[in-house]
């Protein structure tokens, strides 16, 4: 078997404040002065033990309280650039939570500024591209996103390549966000949303005919509905799946029970994503490895995967075809 971590990869579906690993937790919280409720970073590692999507989301939003500084959403982006690199990270597309920050009182501008500066300062060193996709929280009011949408379009608009939606999913379905994709749209935005993870398969139908997306985030929900899976497969539509997420939030109980396979043989444009790697314990190497190992996937069938998230990246044409021949290399060598 060829080395997973010389295959060059792309990550789609990646949230940096999911990056936040205990260790740098720590040490952000003791430098803005904030008082973390565990004892330990063993105690805050030991927490990341999850039920579902809910019980991760609480833990998730009370441990991004120690990203105060421009610097430190620097220095979060960078400790996710040099982990990911060295399992063969090549194209990431970064998603943040703005809300989350701005609600405890952490300008916009610090946010995007923090998280580009730290992406330059990765594709210098680590020769990672990459894009930012700024998400909406789903459960938050419609009137908060808009407002989000439009601080975005006056002040760093250029910083920005798309939108997307996260957070909790089920009771919160893609059409309520109508308005803002619309008007993102209009700002010509790229659009993605999160949809069938947790919800059924017509949160994707919503997503892709309501909000107008090119790419699902998660979707393996989409293996329940035959109709669905020949749509995706005919449209071209990528899903960013993310295994070990899946296994951790018991979306799955059993990473060999996972729908992935279903879907390959659909023909569906799949891609393979870590999602919130310092939460779930598995970056996106470790994704490769344990669908590998667990689905026993040929070394061609994981090229094939690294490929398609090339082809569903926004990468350069330039880019792509540079990525497309090394994954050729990996997979003749």
């Amino acid at each position: 078997m060829r080395d997973l971590d010389t295959l060059p990869k792309t990550e789609l579906h990646l949230h940096i404040e999911g990056t936040l690993e205990p260790e740098l937790a720590f040490a952000l919280a003791e430098r803005n002065g904030i008082a973390l409720p565990f004892a330990s970073v063993d105690q805050l590692r030991a927490a990341y033990d999850f039920d579902d999507l809910q019980s991760f989301l609480d833990l998730y939003y009370a441990t991004m309280a120690v990203l105060r500084t421009e610097r430190d959403f620097t220095e979060l982006t960078l400790a996710y650039l040099e982990r990911a690199s060295a399992q063969g990270l090549a194209h990431v597309e970064v998603f943040f939570d703005p809300q989350a920050h701005t609600s405890r009182g952490v300008p916009f501008e610090q946010v995007v500024d923090g998280i580009v500066a730290g992406l330059a300062i990765g594709q210098e060193r680590f020769n990672v591209t990459s894009a930012l996709i700024l998400c909406f929280l789903r459960d938050q009011p419609i009137a908060s996103a808009l407002e989000t949408l439009e601080l975005a379009a006056s002040t760093r608009l250029a910083s920005i390549d798309g939108i997307g939606l996260d957070s909790a999913e089920v009771g919160y379905p893609p059409s309520l966000f109508a308005e803002v994709y619309e008007q993102a749209a209009e700002l010509g935005l790229r659009l993605v949303a999160h949809a069938g993870e947790e919800a059924p398969p017509a949160y994707i139908v919503e997503a892709l005919d309501v909000l107008g997306v090119e790419r699902v985030d998660h979707g393996v929900q989409a293996a329940q509905d035959p109709a669905l899976l020949t749509r995706l497969a005919a449209e071209r539509i990528p899903l960013t799946v993310c295994p070990i997420s899946n296994l951790r939030l018991r979306v799955v109980d059993d990473l060999a029970a996972h729908p992935l396979p279903r879907l390959i043989e659909a023909g569906v444009l799949v891609t393979i994503n870590s999602d919130d790697p310092a939460y779930f314990g598995g970056y996106v190497g470790d994704n490769y490895a344990a669908i590998r190992e667990a689905l026993s996937l040929t070394d061609a069938q994981l090229a094939q995967l690294a490929r398609n998230g090339v082809e569903a990246s926004w990468a350069s044409e330039p880019r792509k075809r540079e990525l497309l021949e090394a994954i050729d290399l990996w997979e003749s060598a």
